[in-house]
């Protein structure tokens, strides 16, 4: 299944069940509190980080719709981009090259 076949079922399962699909700031911090609980897992060694990433992937496609993007145009755009960046290794770090985190070095 393609990620914008996803996303319309995370968009249809949200008015379905009569999810907000209008209050942005709370999608992002119920994303924020997603992507704390996948980090929970990975640092506890829980077997479920897999379904905590899930969570985080489906929240993300649902903020993406309350936005109206298109994730899978968004993600093939921006990984065309970062295909064609420069990084450079910054106290460890590869950061873009010409940053300003690559000009503090």
């Amino acid at each position: 299944m393609e990620l914008r076949e996803m996303q319309k079922q995370v968009w249809d399962n949200k008015l379905r069940h009569g999810f907000d699909t209008t209050n942005v700031d709370r999608e992002f911090c119920l994303l924020y509190g997603e992507v704390g609980e996948a980090y929970e897992a990975y640092i506890k060694k829980h077997d479920n980080l897999g379904e905590e990433l899930a969570d985080v992937a489906i929240y993300l496609m649902g903020l993406a719709g309350m936005v109206g993007l298109d994730l899978e145009d968004e993600v093939t755009k921006k990984m065309e981009i970062n295909s064609k960046r420069e990084y450079v290794m910054v106290n460890g770090v590869l950061v873009k090259k010409g940053s300003k985190d690559d000009i503090k070095q």
